[in-house]
C-alpha cells in the first residue's frame, strides 16, 4: 500500500495517510476540518518486486554493487579465456620437402 501526500488548500497543512488503492482519498483536513484538501504528486520510490519469478538482472545496478563486480569478473573471464585458446593453436613446422640435399 502506497503513502500518499495531502496538503490543505486552507490553513496550507501538510500531512500524510498510509491508504490501499481503492480507498477514496481525503478530502476533510485533520487540521482545520475543512474540505480543501487536495493530493500531493510526488516522485514516489522505485518499485522492488520480491519472490520467486524475478531475476537480480531485473534490477537497475551501479558499478559499485557486488552484481556488477561479479559480471565484470565474468566478463575478464571470458575475454582471457577465448585469447588463451589462441595462444594454443599448434604453430606450423617447416616443410621437409624445401630443403636442399
Amino acid at each position: 500500500m502506497p503513502t500518499y501526500q495531502y496538503q490543505c488548500s486552507a490553513c496550507e497543512h501538510e500531512f500524510e495517510k498510509y491508504q490501499s488503492f481503492s480507498e477514496d482519498p481525503i478530502l476533510v483536513c485533520p487540521s482545520c476540518n475543512k474540505k480543501k484538501v487536495s493530493k500531493l504528486i510526488s516522485g514516489g520510490a522505485g518499485v522492488v518486486f520480491k519472490g520467486g519469478g524475478f531475476y537480480e538482472t531485473d534490477y537497475n545496478r551501479g558499478k559499485g554493487s557486488e552484481y556488477s563486480k561479479k559480471v565484470e569478473a565474468e566478463k575478464g573471464k571470458g575475454s582471457n579465456a577465448k585469447e588463451s585458446a589462441s595462444d594454443k593453436k599448434p604453430k606450423a613446422s617447416p616443410d621437409k620437402s624445401t630443403k636442399a640435399s
